[in-house]
């Protein structure tokens, strides 16, 4: 692309960490047209990790992501909802504006129980201030999903002296995510931290005074949460044309089926040669350093985007740690004693880390992100063996 073939609008839609990151990136790249970011809230681009961790404990009361946005030159849309694309042009709530490129980072939104029952999520910050609010001495609580998010909130709610009871329809927490043979290795925290986990609990519905379950017995709570998971925010994009895959299609540079549309963060499906299909995370991580690739091929690059993923959450006193992507067929690999302090999980596709989690472990992580990122052989014996850096079980 020429210098006279670059873009002279560039619209971002979503103003959450991607599509802020999105806008600085292009600015230091020397994007000097405008730029317009739009984003379904009234509060200015903040971060999501600290709302269930030290926000939620009171750490915390606001986690705006930059003060100063004027420095950008961007016309900052708040409040706004992106409601249609077509070729050249977003129609928001309020207006519409024309493109030469367009950003979808609109993100992601929390799966509801059914039922007539007052319930709660934690996506935005005013869930996460007011769920605080409710955290509180003696407050029955219910979080249903015990997931990254509903260890996070347990922890939290436990610390505030909330009676906490945690709900998981599957056989072993966190089972969706590392798998239940080693999600059973993290279920003695929830007992050691007070909390009551409840596996197996398939939830009818949420009803006034708590849950309802699938096998006709009730759960009592004054306050219900939702942790069940979430879902690309991209049902708005139906009929669009833009090709949709649990969350925008995207090919190896982020750009979408539609041309001049690029998308970033929790709402994109890439496609991974590294891995060797599409995949979409909800991850921090994520939505830090796709911007960077899509700022460069706004402007006229070919820059593949093909990261190792990695994420981190603070529970029960613990740090877990996880880089990478275990798919169906990778062996399983325990590094130390799972009831100790420190111990981690690899995950091995033939000779090669594919992916790793660690508790307290920092520098294991690191090391093994990087084995992965360079795929190189590694010996079993010696990754197994904490005694040994992980580094040095490289071939």
């Amino acid at each position: 692309m020429t210098s006279r073939s670059l873009p002279r609008r560039v619209v971002i839609a979503g103003a959450g960490l991607a599509g802020l990151r999105t806008a600085e990136e292009l600015r230091s790249l020397g994007y000097d047209g405008q730029l317009t970011l739009i984003g379904a809230e009234r509060h200015p681009p903040y971060d999501r990790p600290p709302l269930s961790k030290k926000l939620m404990t009171g750490q915390l009361d606001d986690t705006t992501l930059r003060e100063d946005l004027s420095g950008l030159g961007i016309d900052l849309r708040m409040g706004v909802q992106a409601t249609e694309v077509r070729p050249g042009v977003l129609q928001t709530s309020s207006d519409a504006h024309a493109f030469d490129a367009l950003v979808l980072a609109t993100g992601a939104r929390p799966v509801r129980l059914p039922g007539p029952g007052r319930q709660f999520v934690l996506r935005t910050i005013d869930d996460a201030l007011g769920l605080r609010e409710l955290f509180k001495k003696g407050t029955t609580l219910v979080i249903v999903g015990a997931g990254w998010l509903g260890a996070e909130l347990a922890t939290a709610a436990a610390g505030r002296g909330c009676l906490v009871t945690v709900l998981e329809g599957g056989r072993e927490p966190l089972a969706t995510a590392i798998g239940e043979q080693v999600g059973a290795l993290t279920r003695p925290w929830y007992g050691e931290h007070g909390v009551e986990l409840r596996l197996g609990q398939s939830v009818r519905s949420v009803e006034d005074g708590g849950i309802a379950l699938a096998d006709g017995g009730t759960v009592a709570a004054d306050v219900v949460v939702s942790a069940v998971g979430v879902r690309p925010e991209v049902g708005w994009l139906d009929g669009s044309g833009i090709a949709l895959d649990n969350g925008v299609a995207v090919d190896g540079e982020l750009r979408a089926s539609m041309p001049g549309v690029f998308a970033a963060g929790d709402c994109a499906a890439f496609e991974s040669a590294r891995f060797g299909r599409r995949l979409r995370f909800e991850h921090w991580d994520i939505a830090l350093h796709a911007p960077e690739v899509v700022a460069a091929n706004v402007l006229g690059g070919s820059v593949r985007y093909d990261p190792v993923p990695y994420f981190w959450s603070e529970q029960f006193g613990r740090m877990l740690q996880y880089a990478g992507w275990h798919g169906d067929g990778s062996r399983l690999l325990l590094r130390g004693d799972p009831a100790a302090p420190r111990w981690a999980a690899c995950w091995l596709a033939g000779p090669r880390l594919v992916a790793m989690l660690t508790v307290n472990l920092p520098r294991d992580l690191q090391q093994g992100r990087r084995l992965i990122e360079s795929a190189v052989r590694v010996e079993a014996g010696r990754l197994a063996d904490p005694a040994i850096p992980v580094r040095d079980s490289a071939r």
